[in-house]
């Protein structure tokens, strides 16, 4: 057994296609199989449910899968402090992958620049991912760490650095008429025509108790997984939405759009980044959350 045939079965346990998982390999597709069932093999035991294409894992595959992802990630965070210690500089050396929920998206840009300020080598892949996506995606070992709410649902056990609070505001065409307000209740704003985040995302979620705080039900007009498309449905279907107040600046100039602070509860949220204690702990993770704890994320 080596790492590369660890590496293959957990490319396709997270696949769940042959082809997909031999493209994320750089290998053919006969490769990979051969590579399994030379896996299988050498443990003695069927990984997978057999058939015409991916099915699924056995309970042995299961269970498998569990220890890969625990060697594949001690050997990852082996090799990355091998390179820091090569580096005269102890500069690491690699790549993190962190699933961030939509609204924290023009956030994390701001966290990653300050790992490279330490750390230029170390490169990035962003997922877009819900709340739950996220703790799923942490303990199948899919993501490095992830950027959530803290406070708001269980994130126990868990790493956690606090990087920012979320405040909500209305935003609307500033043709509106409510556009000149200081501020709007949650019930004044459940009267307006809504753009609102999928009810699978946890921000929409935050959204519902506030609204069901102020005793109201409001019907959303257009739901979506995308923060951008909310922006423009305000832009372009004089629709409203309720999103993060920082969104006011975070993407440039909103021409044509208001945001107006909501009261009547008041809501505000933590959120911050968050992986999976292990011992040892990798380096690139060490570092990520230094540059976390060592950083003032503006509102």
């Amino acid at each position: 057994m080596d790492i590369r045939q660890l590496q293959y079965f957990a490319a396709l346990a997270r696949e769940k296609h042959f082809t997909r998982a031999a493209q994320a390999c750089n290998i053919t597709q006969p490769t990979l199989s051969g590579r399994i069932r030379q896996l299988e093999q050498e443990l003695g035991v069927p990984l997978l449910a057999r058939g015409q294409r991916y099915i699924g894992l056995t309970h042995e595959g299961e269970r498998v899968l569990k220890w890969a992802h625990t060697i594949l990630d001690n050997w990852n965070a082996l090799q990355a402090e091998l390179a820091q210690m090569k580096d005269k500089r102890g500069s690491l050396v690699g790549r993190l992958v962190l699933g961030v929920i939509p609204s924290a998206l023009p956030k994390a840009s701001l966290l990653t620049r300050a790992l490279n300020a330490a750390h230029p080598a170390v490169d990035f892949t962003i997922l877009s991912h819900s709340s739950e996506d996220i703790i799923r995606a942490l303990n199948d070992y899919a993501i490095d760490a992830g950027v959530t709410y803290l406070d708001n649902e269980p994130v126990e056990g868990l790493m956690q650095a606090e990087l920012y609070r979320e405040n909500y505001c209305l935003f609307v065409a500033s043709e509106n008429p409510i556009a000149k307000r200081e501020q709007v209740t949650w019930f004044e704003a459940a009267q307006q025509p809504l753009c609102l985040l999928t009810p699978n995302m946890q921000n929409r979620r935050i959204i519902d108790r506030a609204f069901a705080a102020a005793k109201v039900q409001p019907t959303a007009r257009l739901e979506t997984n995308s923060i951008m498309n909310l922006i423009s449905s305000v832009r372009s279907m004089d629709l409203c939405s309720i999103m993060p107040d920082y969104f006011r600046n975070a993407l440039g100039s909103l021409d044509g759009v208001v945001a107006i602070p909501l009261v009547e509860p008041v809501v505000s949220h933590k959120v911050g980044l968050v992986a999976v204690d292990r011992d040892p702990l990798s380096p690139l993770i060490a570092a990520l959350f230094a540059s976390a704890k060592s950083m003032i994320i503006p509102d």
